[in-house]
């Protein structure tokens, strides 16, 4: 089984890969905005790393295939990005990381995991419900969840319908 470990220094770049390449797939249902979009920069992905909330899954020559950083929103904890590599997806890799990350968030006192995304593509939304995350009204976003919906917004992102998503700790199912 691949490893999970926190992310290192050396890590950065190919986390951006790996975001590059788990991009491309939107391309082919006509989100190219979303394809080209550039990932994290390493200044980003290195506070997260500092911060102790990057993790990434390895193959079998500690390389990353797939990565998770965790930010802070309102005090739950908040998926800022999971991403997969596409030639090792489909292995419940994803899953695996935000387990590590309710994990976390559970060793932290924290009550809730939250994430925005797109509603309507199957490895979002949908995808999100499954585990066991579920849609927010607009009347249940807390002010940081707004203030990220606004900065998407402003990115161009609400080209295609986005939402929050949130998932209590204390009923989270793990693989």
């Amino acid at each position: 089984m691949p490893a999970l470990r926190p992310a290192i220094d050396a890590d950065l770049p190919v986390l951006q890969d790996i975001e590059r390449a788990a991009g491309k797939p939107f391309a082919d249902i006509g989100m190219t905005t979303v394809a080209d979009d550039e990932p994290p920069t390493l200044a980003t992905l290195r506070e997260f790393q500092r911060a102790g909330r990057a993790w990434v899954v390895t193959d079998a020559a500690d390389r990353p295939i797939a990565y998770l950083i965790l930010g802070l929103v309102d005090g739950n904890a908040h998926v800022d990005q999971v991403s997969v590599d596409p030639d090792h997806a489909g292995r419940r890799l994803g899953k695996r990381l935000i387990d590590h990350a309710v994990r976390w968030a559970r060793a932290n006192g924290l009550p809730a995991i939250t994430l925005t995304t797109f509603a309507e593509v199957a490895w979002n939304g949908p995808y999100y419900e499954r585990l066991g995350f579920r849609y927010l009204s607009a009347a249940e976003e807390t002010p940081g969840l707004r203030a990220l919906r606004t900065a998407e917004a402003e990115h161009g992102l609400d080209r295609w319908p986005r939402a929050c998503m949130r998932a209590e700790l204390d009923t989270w199912v793990f693989d």
